[in-house]
């Protein structure tokens, strides 16, 4: 039924043509009745004006233009209205509202005419917030007049429409009521408006109600499957003609209006957050990051915020990775970040910074995201400035992204920034470092586990610092995982290796070795300082998990350097504090990853220093088998100190097959050494000594042998705390022997250390049986080029040198227990040349430094034992192979010399000397080298070299001296050869006639050789002599009977040699010679050798050296002796003598009386006939002596 449009009376006109003061004096009276006056009259004069405002819009409103105060004021005082409805918030009056705005709907002629009532209801919506409810609930059937105004060709009626659905479906209970409404009859009408709308009020209030929508998921879900029915479908022209909402936003995204932008992103971030998986694709295959990567140039934060959100769902989709936007759009966040870092915002910042560590973190390893190295060095350099921030959540972001970068894949752009990595790992570090801890209580020094394990410090704020800085650390030392990690993946690339744009032969810092180094060093300085001083504070499995880990990263990154950098974690107490966190954190199935980060660093140091203390050329196996123990049994190792020892003293149980236990404890055992090897005692020695001895006595009960890597452990741990526990009794001691006597080589479980070598020679059940070789493995491993050089600088001065330590106590050792001497001794003799030697040296420093310990005799029996030993018992291929025979006879020259001052030779020495040149003539290479430097005398020297050196003359001296020594002992005693010397005649005494420049000692050294082989006749069976024809004899050829007799020699070799030494004789030091004989007892001049020495000198007026007054003491000397007492060979010799004085000679000077001379004459006389017949020659001479001691005889008798 139609209602009829009511007439504009005179009355309605005139309302509207009052002036001013009586229109406000009406509608005064008009509001004022509506409180006081009855309804029935308020209702009616409403109804009028609704009436005429209704039917007749034209006309009131050019009344109301004619006096724009009268418009304000009617539109105040209906708004007051409005505001009385919503503050009363009565039901009663909403339901008023509602059923007055519906009956205007439903009055309106046109959809223009109900745009006034959309709007009261949007406002009123605003105002109250039931009014939806209630709108939605009790009058739903307005739902109607919406689609018809949302259908309606008017985008301003859609704008007002979509504005008031907007209000709607904010609230949840409205959301929920229109869900089916929204699914049959909504979606599609909006979907297309939000594609269709061309006004910026229209698209801005589809915006809002789509937000509103869109936190709905069944909406979201709605909305999106409507959109898109082939969601996965990477067909744009099908998506563009089904208008998806992907294009949508795209369209608003693109468009110039910033707060469209800002809503379309937010839009797409609102859809994502429901399902990245399953939403993603429509935004990525439509484009969109590409467009919001690009809206990151802007400066609005708002719409960076808001791009940032976007961007960081869609990393949540492989997709987003693999059509390669992030390699697109990677410059501009980068660049975005750049800027932003000026502004004062830190939620941006953070955000900004929270995208870059998903991309970093998210991109496939195959995808490169830096193209260029420009824009990896503005990254990097970005991120230096974030660490920087003084906010510390800002900073905090900042290292995550650090941790993300520091990925091969990210930074292997060639070449690659080393230097630039260290300056961010530096500042990362030091970041962390500055962080100013709140101070706490300090207590007293205890073990770092129990400083870890008190994390209450008592205020909530403090709390909350050492919370949030215990998170910035995490991620700071992860970031330092990563880049350990970085290191050690370069390292197998040749390209990552070295800078190929640096100069060859040039130094650059920009290097992989560099890099790595500078890793170790300020995880020295800064990384362990500030983790360990953090846990001080607090405890964090989670910290020490990552931290941990990156030590076990840290043994790969540098090589070479891995066994110092091991020995330092050892010797800080690291190997205790990975102990002890596995004993308070991963009991049972506590921080699996913290126990398994513990386990791999204690086994990688472990292995360390095992291949860096191992000797042996092939100990794979031994590793092999270590590796196997300590992977198996280090995860379920997580006990503390009380627990370990009882853990090692535990027996399995016999009847058991499981072996953890046996595991176990080896295990530990392996722990504690390489613990206690570098310092680090946590464990009490005197407890530990006990426990292990129970374990001696548990492997001696049981029949087991410990690997010899164990056991070596074991013998280490009992020589260090040997001093702090009791003596070992027969038990533990049968334990250890059973142990090495089932060891192949003892090598395999010796460690050179000081006590060990100590503990072994201490109990004799070990030294018995084990002595010799564990003395020998100690010199093999001693160094003793200190000791050599300190030897050598002592010798300049009177004060002994300081020895190192493991010498002083060998010194010590051998002071105590003089039987280790007797071992020592041995060892010269049956170790190889380099142990022979050390052991020389160390006994030749032994009894210089102790002179008060009488260890000779001992000694020197030793000797004799040992050549009669070489002698008897060794062959000559035996003695060839013995390169320690020089050694031996050095030292046994060391113990003569020690005791020549003290007394006189005994028999020993005698059967020494005599033993001594036995084994020198069995000594085939040192009667090789004799003969080699025998040759040598041939070639000293030459024209136009230089002299001999002291050195050298020293060595040829003794030589020629040795050589003499041996033939004649050799002739002596008919001692056994097995290698002759050979030497050229010729050549020999070339060197004597032909002397040159040769030094007198040397002459003398070979006349001593030359006398030894003229005594035997040149014939010996240690010497060869080749006789090769000579110049001389090719010239002259004799075959007389002379050079027959004469035989290797020739005639003209004596003829030569005699007048060599006939030269000799006039060398001035023939004089000193001289006196040295006269002056060496009485009658020595009587001696045969002396007289024809003398009577040399006569015959060839050799007055430098003998003169008158030496003859004339001669002459007395001669006649006080006794004829008859007189050898033959001496009364031949004097009297040649005095038939040699020359005539011309005046002797009478000499006699003191006439009596002496008659007497001296007498004896002459006497002693020329007593030579019996004599052949005519021998007359002669008897009468040139009685013509000689005439001529003597008549100066004294005064003829």
């Amino acid at each position: 039924m139609l209602i009829g449009k009511p007439q504009l009376t005179e009355a309605h006109v005139s309302i509207f043509a009052t002036p001013l003061h009586v229109m406000r004096e009406l509608s005064s009276d008009t509001f004022h009745s509506i409180f006081n006056l009855q309804l029935v009259r308020k209702k009616h004069v409403l109804s009028c004006f609704r009436d005429v405002l209704a039917w007749h819009a034209v006309p009131i409103l050019q009344l109301l233009a004619q006096d724009e105060r009268v418009c304000v004021h009617f539109i105040g005082t209906l708004f007051v209205l409005v505001r009385l409805v919503a503050d009363l918030k009565l039901e009663q009056y909403v339901h008023c509202v509602l059923d007055e705005s519906q009956k205007e709907l439903s009055k309106a002629a046109t959809m223009r005419g109900s745009l006034p009532t959309f709007n009261l209801l949007g406002k009123l919506a605003d105002a109250i917030p039931g009014l939806a409810d209630i709108l939605v609930i009790e009058h739903g059937n307005l739902m109607e007049h919406l689609l018809a105004g949302l259908m309606y060709p008017n985008e301003g009626i859609k704008a007002t429409v979509c504005y008031l659905y907007g209000k709607l479906y904010s609230s949840p209970i409205s959301s929920e009521r229109l869900s089916v409404h929204f699914t049959e009859r909504l979606c599609d009408l909006f979907l297309a408006t939000l594609g269709n709308a061309q006004t910026k009020e229209l698209q801005v209030n589809c915006m809002g109600l789509l937000k509103e929508l869109l936190n709905s998921d069944h909406f979201v879900s709605v909305i999106m499957n409507n959109s898109r029915r082939r969601a996965d479908s990477e067909n744009a022209e099908l998506l563009e003609k089904e208008n998806p909402l992907p294009l949508m936003l795209k369209k608003l995204l693109l468009s110039r209006d910033e707060m469209l932008q800002v809503a379309s992103v937010q839009c797409m971030t609102a859809v994502l957050v429901h399902s990245p998986i399953k939403y993603a694709p429509a935004f990525i295959h439509a484009d969109i990051p590409e467009f919001l990567f690009e809206r990151l140039s802007c400066t609005s934060e708002i719409l960076l915020w808001s791009v940032y959100c976007c961007l960081l769902l869609l990393t949540e989709e492989r997709l987003f990775f693999s059509k390669c936007h992030t390699v697109y759009g990677i410059e501009s966040v980068v660049r975005s970040l750049k800027g932003i870092l000026q502004l004062n915002n830190v939620e941006l910042h953070k955000q900004g910074l929270l995208l870059f560590t998903e991309i970093l973190k998210r991109q496939p390893v195959e995808i490169k995201l830096f193209t260029n190295l420009a824009m990896c060095k503005d990254a990097i350099g970005v991120l230096v400035e974030a660490v920087k921030c003084p906010v510390l959540e800002v900073a905090a972001e900042a290292v995550k992204a650090v941790a993300a970068i520091m990925r091969k894949d990210h930074l292997s752009c060639p070449p690659v920034q080393y230097v630039e990595l260290q300056r961010l790992m530096e500042t990362m570090l030091k970041r962390c470092a500055d962080l100013s801890l709140p101070p706490i209580n300090r207590r007293s020094a205890g073990d770092l586990l129990s400083s870890i394990s008190q994390s209450h410090l008592g205020h909530s704020t403090q709390n909350k610092a050492v919370l949030r800085q215990g998170q910035f650390l995490l991620s700071t030392v992860e970031g330092f995982r990563n880049a350990c990690r970085f290191a050690v993946e370069c390292q197998s690339d040749p390209l990552a290796q070295e800078n190929a744009f640096t100069a060859p032969g040039s130094e650059s810092e920009n290097t992989l070795g560099s890099y790595s180094e500078f890793l170790l060093r300020i995880c020295d300085s800064l990384c362990i300082p500030v983790v360990l001083k953090h846990s001080e504070r607090t405890s964090s499995p989670a910290l020490m998990e990552v931290f941990i880990s990156a030590l076990s990263t840290l043994f790969a990154v540098v090589p070479s350097m891995h066994e110092k950098f091991s020995r330092k974690l050892a010797s800080s107490s690291f190997i205790r504090l990975a102990l002890e966190l596995k004993a308070k954190f991963c009991t049972g199935q506590s921080n699996p990853a913290l126990n398994q980060a513990c386990s791999s660093f204690l086994y990688s140091m472990c292995l360390s220093l095992h291949s860096a203390a191992e000797k042996m050329e092939d100990s794979s196996q031994e590793e092999r088998e270590m590796s196997e123990l300590l992977q198996r049994s280090l995860p379920q190792l997580n006990c503390n100190v009380p627990e370990s020892l009882t853990l090692l003293s535990e027996t399995p149980d016999p009847f058991c097959l499981d072996e953890a236990l046996r595991s176990h404890q080896y295990c530990l055992l392996l722990l504690l050494y390489c613990a206690y090897a570098l310092e680090d005692r946590f464990v009490p020695e005197a407890e530990l000594f006990s426990a292990i001895r129970n374990f001696l006595l548990s492997v001696q009960d049981q029949g087991d042998c410990p690997p010899p890597y164990v056991f070596r452990a074991v013998l280490y741990l009992l020589a260090v705390c040997q001093d702090k526990g009791e003596a070992l009794d027969l038990s533990p001691l049968c334990a250890i022997r059973r142990v090495l006597e089932n060891t192949s080589d003892l090598s395999l479980v010796y460690i050179h250390h000081p006590l060990l070598l100590k503990f072994f020679l201490h109990y004799s059940e070990l030294m018995g049986k084990f002595g010799h070789r564990i003395l020998q493995l100690w010199f093999s491993w001693e160094d003793y080029s200190q000791i050599e050089s300190e030897d050598a600088v002592s010798g300049l001065s009177s004060s002994l040198p300081d020895y190192p330590n493991s010498f002083t106590t060998l010194l010590h050792i051998l002071k105590e227990n003089s039987s280790v001497l007797l071992i020592l001794l041995d060892l010269v003799c049956l170790s190889t040349t380099e142990v022979a030697h050390k052991v020389l040296m160390t006994l030749s420093m032994f009894l210089k430094r102790n002179e008060d310990v009488v260890v000779c005799d001992l000694l020197r029996s030793q000797f004799l034992q040992i050549l009669q030993q070489l002698l008897v018992e060794s062959s000559s291929t035996t003695l060839r192979a013995s390169k320690n025979l020089p050694l031996l006879l050095s030292l046994l020259f060391l113990v003569q010399l020690r005791n020549e001052a003290e007394r006189e030779l005994d028999s020993t020495d005698f059967k020494l000397l005599h033993h001594v040149v036995a084994v020198l003539l069995s000594s085939v290479p040192l009667l090789e080298l004799l003969q080699k430097v025998l040759e040598l005398t041939w070639m000293w020297p030459c024209r136009s070299g230089p002299a001999l050196s002291s050195s050298e003359e020293a060595l040829l001296c003794s030589a020629w001296l040795l050589t003499a020594s041996l033939l004649a002992h050799q002739h002596r005693y008919n001692s056994e050869v097995h290698q002759t010397i050979s030497l050229d005649v010729e050549q020999v005494l070339n060197a004597v006639i032909l002397r040159r420049k040769k030094p007198a000692l040397l002459l003398v050294s070979i006349l001593q050789f030359l006398r030894a082989i003229l005594r035997q006749n040149f014939s010996s069976a240690l010497l060869v002599l080749i006789v090769q024809p000579t110049a001389q004899s090719r010239i002259e050829p004799s075959s007389s009977e002379d050079d027959a007799s004469l035989y290797p020699l020739t005639t003209w070799q004596v003829l030569s040699l005699v007048v060599s030494l006939q030269n000799l004789l006039v060398q001035p030091w023939n004089r000193f010679l001289l006196f040295t004989l006269l002056d060496g007892g009485e009658n020595s001049f009587l001696r045969p050798e002396i007289l024809r020495l003398m009577t040399l000198f006569v015959r060839y007026r050799s007055s430098g050296i003998i003169s008158q007054s030496e003859v004339s003491q001669i002459l007395q000397e001669a006649a006080k002796a006794k004829l008859a007492e007189l050898p033959g060979a001496t009364s031949q010799a004097l009297r040649l003598f005095l038939l040699q004085l020359p005539a011309p000679f005046n002797f009478s000077g000499c006699w003191t009386s006439n009596m002496d001379l008659f007497r001296v004459c007498t004896f002459l006389f006497t002693l020329m006939l007593s030579s019996g017949s004599s052949s005519d020659p021998e007359k002669q001479s008897i009468d040139s002596g009685l013509e000689i001691c005439i001529l003597l005889s008549r100066p004294a008798l005064g003829l």
